[in-house]
């Protein structure tokens, strides 16, 4: 089983991606905090995993033209996608949940989403591509602004908001053998087809492994569909305040393999300094590339922007000829090239 594992940074100099409610002990009733947490009386920011996994879903539809977003259904205070990973690429890789509607409607009947629910059925898939919160590798002291809205008459309105700065970590990991393998078992988690799914797959000509109840999609859209999951994850755009704290949020390092295994070989690679400041050491890289060198069948391809963190860079470019640190475009681009060239091994059961 083969898996698609790394690590990444965002490199956040002011911002305030991604806030929480009102502030506790504001001077104002205008007051929206920063997503924090305190691990011994120290206070680390962090981006959840479920606003990194929107930035992505949104870059894909609006800069991958190939991808294929399942659509939205809501019913009062419950929403799901059409949950059709035959179709939807973001269904597939993303995961989903979709239980029979409480409701009737009259005019659209009881389900009324593009893909209709079989009788009595919940739906259930865990995502083949999983990710980490994004948590400062520093405790950060989270800076208060001040400020107010005056372009009306009568008194200013004033209103406070927090940022930091850091530099935040966090993992990635696809499970190469789940993308594009739909299954239906009659288990919480592995029940992805339900009756009218499974005809759909069969109509489709999906190849049926029948001692392991799934279908599976050619290799050949199963690696459209994961190189254009990467090349998202190589432009991510997205992030809160950003009208305010304008943040490129395109990681400008990143670390990863495909491997044999879920462990997450990366995740010891970059620590952080007193200052908050990332520590990348080739000493570490070639460390991890010995005690995990049995079990890596790609890579590790190494992205690393110019300009971020430059003396590291440098001093870490001349300690390790292979692989070669190239930027994280490119080191993406190269994944994706070596992937539809000859990656349809790492799909294989």
């Amino acid at each position: 089983m083969a898996f698609v594992t790394g690590i990444l940074l965002i490199d956040a100099q002011a911002a305030a991606l991604n806030n929480q409610g009102a502030l506790p002990g504001a001077r104002t009733d205008n007051a929206v905090g920063v997503k924090s947490m305190s691990v011994g009386g120290r206070t680390y920011p962090y981006v959840s995993a479920q606003a990194f996994k929107y930035w992505l879903r949104s870059t894909l539809t609006a800069n991958v033209p190939e991808w294929e977003a399942a659509p939205v259904f809501r019913e009062g205070k419950v929403a799901y996608t059409d949950a059709n990973p035959i179709k939807w690429w973001d269904d597939d890789l993303f995961g989903y949940m979709r239980a029979p509607s409480k409701k009737a409607n009259a005019a659209r009947g009881a389900d009324w989403a593009e893909t209709p629910l079989a009788e009595n059925t919940t739906l259930t898939r865990a995502a083949p591509f999983r990710v980490s919160t994004l948590v400062s590798l520093a405790p950060n002291v989270i800076a208060t602004d001040f400020g107010v809205m005056a372009r009306q008459e009568d008194d200013p309105v004033p209103f406070e908001h927090q940022f930091y700065r850091t530099a935040l970590k966090g993992l990635f990991s696809l499970n190469l053998r789940e993308a594009g393998r739909f299954s239906y078992v009659q288990r919480t988690g592995f029940l992805h087809l339900d009756e009218n799914r499974v005809q759909e797959a069969k109509e489709k000509g999906l190849f049926h492994d029948e001692p392991w109840k799934c279908y599976r999609l050619a290799e050949s859209e199963r690696i459209r569909r994961v190189a254009a999951l990467f090349r998202g994850l190589s432009m991510l755009q997205g992030g809160a305040k950003q009208g305010m704290h304008y943040t490129d949020v395109a990681p400008p390092f990143v670390a990863f393999a495909v491997t044999t295994g879920g462990n997450h070989i990366f995740n010891y690679l970059v620590d952080g300094s007193q200052q908050g400041e990332p520590i990348i050491e080739a000493g570490r890289l070639r460390e991890i590339l010995e005690i995990w060198k049995d079990t890596i069948l790609a890579g590790p391809y190494i992205g690393w922007a110019p300009g971020y963190q430059e003396t590291q860079r440098r001093a870490f470019a001349a300690a390790v000829e292979q692989p070669a640190v190239e930027h994280p475009r490119r080191a993406f681009a190269r994944f994706i090239s070596e992937l539809q060239e000859s990656g349809a091994a790492w799909f294989e059961e």
